[in-house]
């Protein structure tokens, strides 16, 4: 891999313009996506804080009782209050004072939006400034045309928050490690606050850390000896001040994280440890949810060991992964064959065979690893898997699907984009050599210079990465909206997901997909069953104008005009009470995609 090299002026607005396109794709496709059913819990909840903080400005000291505090803060005091903070605030400030959005419900959901649009952003800086410019650029692209990720980068939800702020503060930790001096370790003590104001996915951070920190320690510990012993240079003086670094980081991880999680989350002002073990006892003795997989239907434990790899592999676009595995491999490769070649070159008799064999290897073959005081590629390797480690476990729930373990995606397209600059370099050399191969020998020094300009310009990286990013444009694209039902061509796409068993859609979103149909075949004052969708999500589906205002959403299929079925192997008992109720197992309607049943309508043809 290339050497890490400092990041130019220009790379900032080259991150700032993916961060607002990003941003303004996620804005030009949230038309037609419909709500989640948390998202209605946190526009309840975000209602309630956007209340106190008006309470704040307009009498301080009242809000501040803790009468006041506990009244609008104990509302979903299941997750900390930060991302819930930012719905209320874009609510009240962007939409009911200015008026920003066509949709209210956008405006809950652009601030998850704008700090997504940063993830992708800081993968673009964290790839160039750990590899080069390419890598970078490869591996925003790749992180950001996820299905999946995109799909919950719309959300008024936790998910694609957590996994930017998740990233930050890695990011940060490693900035600790390079550069020393005060900022960055600070940097990295609030982002760990943010995150565990956040979700809890950031109680992983400090694994990563403490075992990086670890590792680093080991590696100048063997880099001491073998400089000692002659058998290696030594090592520079900022990569041998690397883990001593990483104490400074972790010990303001441990101090101004928590500082920062207690400042913005007022429900655990008052009662503090008490509320503190009741939220996390809350998400170690979490409830299970039903999942299908692979035909079973998993609402206990055991669960599947197999399901986050399946699942990965499953939605993840193909070309992303095999870059991933070019990535991992070849980071292996350097940092630790490398040493272990050397290794077995030193134990070896002088001049056997061994020996002789090893160092042939090392000239043909394994170049010495660049200097790398952050030791990036343990901490991308280790940030993959701390987080697809939990799913080692029997007990670990499965009923979120991939979005239990997105905020391993970023290290996985940071590994894919250094394969992509990789892959970009060896072309631009084989290029090279075709042209000058095919050319013979005359006018050698005149095609020379043609070749070698040719192979440092733009096409071969531009040819490349699109031939690279098609797929998962066009996959993430094709998706839309009904990503959760989004599978990759690896196995036959939502058909074949479908045939093979694999779960279809949760969370109830795809009501958005059938607002059409209902507005235009449901009576005046009509009554549609929900099913799966919450109520205040179908609210907002009113207050956006989504759906007409006389329209009533009711909570049982007796008596209804419509019902909705939002298809899941557990809930096919809802299907079977539509039938009954209403006298037919015809559906009126069915949506999905690629010809999959995701949703069905029932019409009640006796009313």
């Amino acid at each position: 891999m290339k050497r890490s090299a400092p990041l130019a002026p220009s790379d900032g607005l080259i991150a700032l313009a993916f961060a607002a396109a990003y941003v303004a794709l996620l804005l030009a496709t949230a038309g037609d996506l419909g709500y989640a059913r948390d998202e209605g819990f946190y526009f309840f909840a975000a209602n309630r804080y956007g209340a106190w903080f008006q309470a704040l400005l307009d009498a301080p000291r009242a809000a501040l009782d803790p009468q006041s505090v506990d009244a609008a803060w104990s509302v979903n005091h299941e997750h900390p209050g930060l991302i819930k903070s930012l719905f209320a605030l874009s609510n009240l400030v962007l939409q009911k004072r200015l008026g920003l959005f066509a949709m209210e419900g956008t405006s809950y959901r652009f601030p998850a939006m704008v700090l997504s649009g940063v993830g992708v952003a800081l993968v673009y800086l964290w790839g160039t400034q750990a590899r080069d410019r390419l890598a970078g650029a490869s591996a925003a692209a790749l992180f950001a045309m996820l299905p999946r990720y995109f799909y919950q980068a719309h959300l008024a939800c936790f998910d694609a928050p957590i996994v930017t702020v998740w990233a930050l503060c890695a990011y940060a930790y490693w900035r600790s490690l390079r550069d020393g001096g005060a900022l960055w370790p600070v940097l990295t003590g609030v982002a760990f606050g943010l995150a565990l104001d956040t979700k809890h996915n950031s109680w992983f951070l400090p694994i990563v850390c403490v075992s990086h920190a670890v590792g680093m320690e080991l590696r100048d510990r063997i880099v001491a000896r073998a400089s000692a012993a002659g058998a290696a240079p030594a090592a520079s003086p900022a990569r041998a001040g690397g883990a001593r670094r990483s104490l400074a980081a972790l010990a303001a991880m441990a101090t101004i994280g928590p500082l920062v999680f207690y400042a913005l989350w007022p429900w655990i002002w008052r009662d503090t440890l008490p509320r503190l073990r009741e939220y996390a006892s809350f998400h170690l003795n979490h409830e299970y949810y039903n999942m299908e997989f692979l035909g079973r239907n998993y609402w206990t434990p055991p669960m599947p060991r197999a399901y986050a790899p399946v699942m990965t592999a499953a939605t993840v676009p193909l070309v992303t992964l095999c870059l991933f595995a070019a990535g991992l491999c070849a980071a292996a490769r350097e940092r630790l064959l490398h040493p272990l070649a050397c290794a077995a070159a030193r134990l070896a008799p002088e001049g056997g065979r061994l020996a002789l064999a090893a160092e042939r290897a090392l000239a043909a073959r394994l170049r010495p690893p660049a200097d790398d005081p952050g030791g990036t590629a343990l901490l991308w390797f280790l940030a993959i898997a701390a987080v697809y480690g939990a799913w080692l476990s029997p007990s670990t729930p499965i009923f979120g699907g991939t979005k239990h373990w997105m905020t391993a995606y970023p290290f996985i397209a940071l590994f894919a984009g250094a394969a992509f600059s990789a892959a970009v370099r060896r072309a631009r050399v084989g290029l090279r050599a075709l042209l000058l191969a095919r050319r013979g020998s005359g006018a050698r020094a005149g095609v020379a210079t043609r070749a070698a300009a040719l192979a440092r310009g733009p096409l071969v990286p531009a040819l490349l990465g699109a031939a690279v990013a098609a797929a998962p444009v066009a996959e993430t694209l094709h998706a839309h909206p009904w990503a959760l039902s989004s599978y990759t061509p690896l196995v036959g796409g939502a058909p074949g997901a479908a045939n093979l068993g694999l779960n279809r859609t949760f969370w109830g979103y795809t009501t958005g997909a059938v607002v059409a149909y209902l507005n235009e075949h449901v009576p005046p004052r009509g009554t549609v069953y929900i099913h799966d969708t919450a109520g205040p999500a179908w609210e907002m589906l009113l207050r956006d104008g989504r759906l007409r205002k006389d329209i009533r959403g009711v909570g049982a299929v007796a008596g209804a005009d419509f019902a909705l079925y939002h298809h899941e192997k557990h809930m096919l008992g809802q299907a079977y009470q539509a039938w009954v109720a209403f006298g037919t197992t015809s559906p009126d309607h069915i949506a999905g995609p690629d010809g999959v049943p995701v949703i069905l309508v029932y019409r009640n043809r006796a009313r």
